[in-house]
């Protein structure tokens, strides 16, 4: 190799390395840096932090966990102090009890608040944490200044979920009811896909109680059927529809880079505010 090859190949090299150092990879859910506990109602709730600002909580879905989140954060800790928990249950949030509800999980996140000595907060929820985020708003109004919910349902038949995906859940149901499961593991995967399968049960009056301003979002072929995402933004007072157009329910993922900012733009203060 001739000298002046050795030398672009070693500049290369380094402009790599570079790079790398510069966008390391930040590993969501399991960040000792950042990572911390607190005991909240009877179990340590995990939770990060990122950038600084305004606060903004990320609650995660069903099954899921603070990496759900690993595409947005990035852009929201440029303006917001970031708030990311693993959900009772979920992730290193363990929970041993049988019991586990929404209302549950909704007052948990704002007991998490209160112990961050946070006032108020920006919310976006997807999934199970769209419900969280909407309850969150009724049992908790002044937790919440402004809150983007994405593949939300209000209760759990085939008139909110697709057909399809609710028969997929009874199946699962039907195949698991009958039996006793002794591995912690496999009662807590059951008792939290249970908590889909029974609930939640939110009547559309009572979105009335939603006095903060909501922007209701699903995908445009989503678990959620349409109509019934229609139906949660009509009842807000302030609510506010978006309905992406080529997606399914991980709207944050498929879309990212536009969920991202469309849900930037609606957390800007209004010239009314």
């Amino acid at each position: 190799m001739r000298i002046k090859d050795i030398f672009l190949f070693s500049a290369c090299v380094f402009i790599l390395l570079i790079n790398a150092c510069q966008n390391k990879i930040i590993n969501y859910g399991n960040n000792k840096k950042t990572g911390k506990y607190f005991e909240i109602r009877g179990f340590k709730m995990y939770y990060e932090t990122y950038g600084s600002g305004k606060p903004l909580l990320m609650i995660h879905g069903n099954g899921g966990d603070i990496s759900s989140f690993a595409g947005n954060i990035p852009y929201f800790a440029k303006k917001y102090k970031v708030i990311v928990a693993d959900s009772r249950a979920h992730g290193n949030s363990q929970d041993t009890r049988d019991s586990l509800s929404f209302e549950m999980m909704a007052d948990d996140y704002a007991t998490l608040l209160d112990s961050m000595k946070i006032d108020s907060a920006y919310v976006i929820g997807w999934s199970d944490g769209g419900i969280n985020a909407l309850l969150m708003a009724m049992r908790h109004p002044a937790k919440i200044i402004k809150l983007a919910a994405t593949g939300a349902n209000l209760w759990p038949d085939s008139t909110a979920l697709k057909p399809e995906f609710w028969k997929s859940e009874q199946k699962t149901f039907l195949s698991g009811k009958d039996q006793i499961f002794t591995n912690p593991k496999e009662k807590n995967d059951w008792k939290v896909f249970l908590l889909d399968w029974q609930q939640p049960h939110i009547s559309l009056t009572a979105l009335q109680q939603i006095k903060c301003p909501a922007l209701i979002i699903a995908g445009d072929h989503d678990l959620i059927n349409t109509e019934h995402t229609v139906l949660i933004s009509k009842h807000i007072p302030q609510g506010q529809l978006w309905i992406v157009p080529k997606s399914g329910h991980a709207t944050l993922i498929e879309h990212k880079d536009e969920f991202n900012q469309k849900v930037d733009e609606f957390f800007q203060p209004s010239v009314h505010q």
